[in-house]
């Protein structure tokens, strides 16, 4: 039985950690009211996946796991579900701050966030995600008026390490977020230290944590309307995006100098051009006004810069600036896995797939639930060659996404570079998206000697779909060794400024083409030495 310790109501349900009616941290009861804060949860089986990642062990890590931690997404105990951008929001501050501490191991905001709303234990999620302690809480709103309640448990074994209940207002939002870094940071140090909790230099603890959220909003209503953008603009839909930029531009009208709302302008924008909401090049010159903003306010973001990165990369095809801009957010946020993530593309792009593999294999120990990190490792090693780590990457983003879009329509090129020819068309049909669906076939189909169903294929993507698909024509004609025809769309692709271009280089569609006199010219149009 659980107790709360401020209404006192007795809880029968185990699987609770929070009071129902005010959002207390449950402690063991009835007796261990007014006694310890330390709640005792049950110990659970161990569940998941071993620590290998495609016949390889995972990256080291540095020092003991203990200083290893989840932050889960934050209860809403609000009673409005429009209220669920703050819970959310507030762990997702915490968690970016906290993986720009140094030694720690923090696990990324997809795979922590996969677990919302699940009836799962701590032992389990702390397993899937190979943590040693899960950070939770709640969020009460009411009016100004703000509870939120958090703990840190310890995943071996169930106990808390720590508990907190913060009465305040949202004024108060920064300071609650400080607290709460701070105990944990210290809480964790102190265990892989081996020493009393209490004896490492507060100040310096101090000093990390307001590293860790430099960017941060002067103003804690533009604060909300950051998280209240953020919330948005992860539902990735053509009206969400638009209110997300609404809501950051408020943002910034209200704290002009929020460089890292700046920096989420930015993302928003990259939203809008990548799903072809907006002109290339017209978010282009959105994109470079928002991050030299950022930039200019908060010389040492990490976020700034991996979307200085993103715009050089892609939009600006300058990939050696896109490089510089990469090394300053790796060296600001090194265990971020998105960031790690983007690197390990840029080193793909550039042809240092070693270096990619390394870093996207980082990435997917960080975010191990991230169907798209697992897509990206399968692009890469199977542009090194290594086909049957490609078709377990892709596999893996296929289980954890079955739906997700364009991992069938690749999975399908590796399974036909095997051999398994049967085994490659029935994945290529199973493909969700009609466009890479088409596209696939066009390929398969001239690999496998069937010549006629590849040119319908073909002439039908071209039909239906050739705007905008330039450079994914020129992958098909590649493939079907008719360089002429590939190169043609690959120029078409030059001028439509389209971002496909920069895979070229290591490109495994366009291996047909590297002998030819024109590749070089191609690849001196995105920067490189042929």
């Amino acid at each position: 039985m659980k107790r709360c310790p401020e209404c006192r109501r007795d809880y029968y349900d185990d699987s609770l950690s929070y009071c129902l009616d005010d959002g207390s941290v449950l402690l063991e009861g009835p007796a261990s009211y007014g006694g310890s804060e330390t709640a005792v949860l049950p110990a659970f089986g161990v569940v998941g996946e071993a620590n290998t990642l495609l016949g390889h062990h995972l990256p080291a890590q540095s020092t003991s796991n203990v200083n290893s931690v989840a932050v889960l997404p934050f209860v809403n105990l609000s009673g409005d579900p429009a209220n669920e951008y703050l819970s959310d929001g507030m762990a997702e501050e915490l968690l970016n701050a906290l993986s720009k501490i140094r030694g720690f191991r923090v696990a990324a905001r997809t795979s922590a966030f996969s677990f919302k709303n699940k009836n799962m234990t701590v032992g389990e999620i702390g397993h899937t995600l190979n943590v040693e302690s899960i950070l939770e809480g709640s969020v009460r709103l009411a009016g100004k008026r703000l509870r939120v309640a958090v703990q840190l448990a310890n995943v071996q074994d169930g106990y808390h390490l720590w508990s907190q209940t913060y009465d305040r207002t949202l004024d108060d939002i920064f300071e609650v977020q400080d607290d709460i870094a701070e105990t944990v940071v210290e809480e964790l140090r102190e265990r892989l230290l081996g020493r009393e909790f209490g004896t490492v230099e507060t100040g310096a603890i101090e000093v990390e944590v307001a590293n860790a959220f430099k960017g941060r909003a002067d103003d804690p209503e533009a604060q909300r309307l950051l998280l209240l953008g953020r919330h948005f603009l992860d539902r990735t839909t053509r009206e969400d995006t638009l209110r997300a930029i609404g809501y950051f531009r408020e943002a910034l009208e209200l704290d002009p100098e929020f460089a890292l709302c700046w920096a989420e302008l930015a993302r928003a924008f990259t939203v809008e051009a990548g799903r072809g909401w907006a002109s290339v090049d017209e978010a282009r010159e959105k994109i470079r006004t928002a991050v030299d903003r950022a930039l200019e306010l908060e010389p040492a973001l990490a976020e700034g810069y991996a979307m200085r990165e993103r715009l050089e990369d892609t939009y600006e095809w300058d990939l050696a600036a896109a490089e510089r801009s990469m090394q300053m957010a790796l060296k600001l946020a090194p265990a971020n896995a998105s960031i790690l993530d983007r690197a390990g593309i840029l080193a793909y792009k550039t042809g240092k797939l070693d270096d990619s593999i390394s870093l996207l294999r980082r990435a997917v120990a960080q975010d191990p639930l991230s169907a798209a990190i697992w897509h990206n490792l399968g692009l890469v090693t199977h542009a090194a060659g290594h086909l049957e780590d490609a078709e377990k990457a892709y596999r893996r983003a296929l289980e954890l996404a079955p739906q997700r879009f364009l991992s069938s329509a690749f999975l399908s090129l590796v399974l036909i570079d095997q051999g398994k020819t049967v085994d490659a068309r029935a994945q290529a049909l199973i493909e969700p998206e009609e466009f890479w669906r088409i596209w696939a076939l066009a390929i398969l189909d001239h690999l496998s000697g069937r010549p006629a169903e590849s040119d319908a294929n073909l002439k039908r993507l071209i039909e239906e779909y050739s705007e905008g698909s330039a450079f994914q024509i020129a992958e098909i004609y590649a493939e079907r060794e008719e360089p002429d025809q590939a190169f043609d769309w690959l120029e078409r692709a030059v001028q439509e400024r389209d971002p496909g271009i920069t895979h070229s280089k290591a490109n495994p569609r366009f291996r047909n083409l590297h002998k030819d006199p024109r590749w070089g010219s191609v690849l001196e149009t995105i920067g490189f030495q042929s």
